[in-house]
């Protein structure tokens, strides 16, 4: 029965019959009611599948709106990062989580959700609970983003300009930005996509700064999939092509981003919301809940734009 409902809840989302944020439901839904028997093999493909979604997205992505877009986020994402990593640590701090664990959430949040977890974990030698910790806590509050931030942002009138941004600069993981600007409108994903991965590309000297401090000699993962989504908006703007492909790439991403959050939302069970336990969670809660409303308010103050 496992197996079964796990694989018609793969179809549907893969049949373009349900948003992003739906199949995520759907996902979590499945993981917090059935044991899953394939949990290890729907991360690894997850993560996969969320980098080659994102550069079958950039396919539909115009390069000059990806450089502007792309030069003013490095500079609002340096900021942003900066912050965050010491208001995080200074919370992990105050609550009593672990050094390394509250290291990788502050990173977590600040930079890419799990990908950043998943990079910098080994390199600060944390062990399988302070990742799974990490990842949990984070993980949780992007199910969270996925579900809230389309209503929050319908509700408080944002343009797609400035949901993108928001989205963004506050949700974690990549594939939630991906989803919930998608759930906004084509700008909101175009600008959120685009200032997202110039996000994710601190990820690289954060790693390297990481090593230094800890003399680690763990191997550092680049994030090769920005390039190729850099590569699929120049071949959008500047090489022909028959009239259907690149939308059908484009909206082959889109598909692919509703499969990895499904994934990515069967991953959720019971026993990882034990397993996080309350202080982690709880920085994490209070570091978002200072990320998110700081973030939206420097947006619509305009001191945030592109």
């Amino acid at each position: 029965m496992e197996k079964n409902a796990f694989f018609l809840g793969l179809i549907v989302a893969a049949s373009g019959l349900v948003s992003p944020p739906v199949a995520l439901a759907c996902g979590l839904l499945y993981g917090l009611t059935i044991t899953h028997p394939y949990h290890l093999d729907a991360r690894k493909l997850s993560r996969f599948l969320l980098q080659v979604s994102v550069v079958c997205l950039g396919f539909g992505m115009n390069l000059h709106q990806v450089l502007h877009a792309g030069a003013s986020g490095f500079f609002y994402t340096f900021l942003s990062i900066s912050a965050t990593l010491t208001a995080g640590l200074a919370l992990g701090y105050l609550f009593g989580v672990g050094r390394v664990a509250s290291f990788l959430i502050s990173t977590g949040t600040a930079i890419c959700g799990g990908s950043a977890i998943a990079a910098v974990g080994p390199i600060a030698k944390a062990n399988d609970e302070e990742m799974a910790v990490s990842l949990g806590t984070v993980f949780v509050l992007n199910s969270v983003a996925l579900l809230t931030f389309p209503a929050i942002g319908t509700a408080l009138h944002l343009t797609q300009e400035q949901f993108g941004l928001w989205a963004a600069l506050a949700i974690h993981d990549t594939s939630s930005v991906v989803g919930a600007a998608a759930k906004f409108g084509a700008t909101a994903l175009a600008i959120g996509t685009t200032v997202k991965l110039a996000r994710a590309l601190w990820i690289v000297p954060l790693s390297i700064g990481t090593a230094l401090v800890t003399r680690s000699k763990a191997r550092i993962q680049w994030p090769w999939f920005i390039l190729f989504f850099c590569m699929a908006a120049v071949a959008n703007s500047y090489i022909p092509m028959p009239v259907a492909v690149y939308p059908s790439l484009a909206h082959l991403g889109t598909t692919g981003l509703t499969v990895t959050l499904y994934l990515i939302g069967t991953g959720l069970s019971l026993a990882t919301l034990r397993q996080v336990g309350v202080r982690p969670l709880l920085q994490g809660i209070v570091l978002w809940a200072l990320v998110g409303p700081c973030t939206l308010i420097l947006i619509r103050l305009g001191w945030i734009h592109l």
